[in-house]
This record gives C-alpha cells, structure tokens and sequence, in this order.
C-alpha cells in the first residue's frame, strides 16, 4: 500500500478586524425623575408618557441619556419611618422611561432605601428588566460601585453613579449590605472613577450632591468634582438641589452642578425653571458641554424652551 502524506498545511495569521472609527457622540443628564403616582398625580391621570412627551425626540435621537431616578422601583416594603418624603413607583412606570429614550438611571439618592432594602434591590431588577441600567446602587458596596458599560459609535463608555446626601449610615453599601455608593469619600470615588476609566474610553459620573435650595456649587463639591475629572471622568452630571445651576468646566470637561427638579411637581417658578445637560464627545476626544433650557410647565411635564443642541 502506498501511503500519500499531504504536505503541511500553512497557516496565516488572521488579523484582527479593525476598530471601528469613532464617531462624535451627544450624550445627555436630567435631575431629579420621581414616577411616584402619589406625588405626580398627573402621571396616574395622563399616562406615564406624559412625564416624557414635551421633549421631542431628544432622548431617543441621541447616543446616550442618564436621569436621576429619585423612587425605587418596587411594590414591596413599607415606608422608612420619621422620614418628611418616601416615595416608590411601579416597574410600570419604567418602559415609558426607556421608550424616550433613558438609557441610565442613577439610584444612589435620599430616596434609594425610602422601602427598604428589598425595594432597593426590586429597582435594579426592574430597570434592567425595562432595559435601563441602574447604577449606584447593589448588593453590596462592589457592586454599589461598579459602572454600567455601554458601546456607543466606536466608544466604550462607563457611566457610574454616587450619592452624597444620605439619610443614614445603613444606607450606605457595605461588603455584606445592599445600598448605595457613597458619594462624599473622595478617594473612594476617585478610585471608582480609575477603575471605570480602566475598563472604557469615557466616564461619565451622575451624582446626588449639594444642598437643597443652592444656586451653586458648594466648595466640598467643587472638591469632588475636581478629584473625580482628575481620576479620568469625562462628564459630571450633578442633582439634589432642587434648583438650577451653572454649568462649569474642569480640565477641559464639563461639569453640571445641578440640574434641578425635571420629571416633578411644579412647586414654584424656581423650582420649575431646570435643563437637560448636553455633553457633546468629538471623535478626537475632546469634550464640550451646554444647558438646554426647559420648564417644568404643569406637574411631572418638563418642556424644552430653548434651543435642542448645544452650539457648534
């Protein structure tokens, strides 16, 4: 028998597919959100579109959005006791959230534990069921500060949240307790802020700070914001005054201080006047920010009064 050896075969290394080319980027932050029927009764009355419906397409025609969301998520649990304001909304309220376009809620705020800690845990369940990623809250403090990943034209981007007002300490995530990521130890949230930028091209933060009432930033913030764009933040999307504030810049990236009520009852003229934060990311990587005016113009109903893009 004659046995025939086939020569050997050469293989050719294959290359990688190339990246793709990056493209420039609209990304956009809101205050305070509460779907709460009990404190929006205009949401039960209209529809929870109705909290969405005087933006236009500006949610859904960007690259990326991040509210505040200021409820858990949940139907369980009972009201945290010796608390002035509790608040919680139905998972039904989410997919009209995530049909104008939310990407991102932030949890970590006064009101993430408001039902406890299985409500808390019932709003990261029930926001990514309605394909929202929620963050600044877990199961525990890993967890709690671990950023949502998302790849959007050509970019890797990580969107953390933190929450510097809290009600008490048990709030906070620990190795073995759900809450939420603390938002006033700076080097814990620079740290957060490295390890996110280790893991993607952009970092944006959106955080629950300040004081009720402020028009500006305080000096403790200040600080915050500093150390998080120095650890590799892009952004910083900031909320809890209840009251709008300037939009600043640090080492070239934008932050804003705070963007008021949005999705709210409309209290007062201040307390209505509020903006959606438009960060604009060039394929060079170069970042620039704006404040789009809108006006909370009946209750839990915020209507663009200004221009929809920042300026070229």
């Amino acid at each position: 028998m004659t046995v025939v050896t086939a020569p050997p075969r050469t293989t050719r290394p294959v290359a990688p597919a190339p990246a793709p080319a990056r493209q420039r980027l609209v990304v956009h932050g809101t205050g305070d959100v509460n779907l709460d029927p009990d404190y929006v009764p205009a949401l039960r009355a209209e529809g929870y579109e109705h909290a969405w419906s005087g933006l236009g397409d500006l949610f859904t025609a960007d690259d990326l959005t991040v509210v505040n969301l200021e409820c858990p998520v949940s139907t369980r649990g009972t009201p945290v006791p010796d608390k002035q304001f509790t608040f919680r909304c139905d998972p039904a309220a989410l997919p009209a959230a995530r049909a104008a376009g939310v990407d991102v809620a932030n949890l970590a705020n006064n009101h993430s534990r408001d039902y406890g800690p299985d409500a808390l845990l019932d709003s990261i369940t029930h926001a990514e069921a309605a394909g929202i990623a929620p963050v600044g809250v877990g199961a525990d403090e890993t967890a709690a500060n671990a950023p949502a990943i998302v790849e959007r034209g050509g970019w890797r981007i990580a969107v953390l949240g933190f929450g510097g007002v809290v009600p008490a300490p048990d709030w906070l995530a620990g190795p073995e307790r759900p809450g939420m990521a603390g938002g006033d130890d700076i080097a814990g949230m620079a740290a957060a802020v490295r390890a996110a930028a280790g893991l993607a091209d952009l970092v944006f933060v959106s955080i629950h700070w300040g004081a009720e009432l402020d028009t500006e930033p305080r000096p403790d913030d200040v600080a915050r914001a500093q150390a998080m764009i120095e650890a590799g933040a892009d952004g910083v999307f900031g909320h809890h005054a209840h009251r709008l504030q300037p939009l600043g810049v640090h080492q070239d990236r934008p932050v804003a201080w705070g963007l008021g009520n949005f999705v709210w009852p409309r209290h007062s003229a201040p307390g209505a006047r509020t903006a959606v934060a438009e960060f604009v990311v060039e394929p060079d990587g170069t970042v620039r920010g704006c404040l789009l005016p809108a006006e909370i113009v009946s209750s839990g109903h915020p209507v663009l009064t200004g221009p929809r893009a920042c300026p070229s």
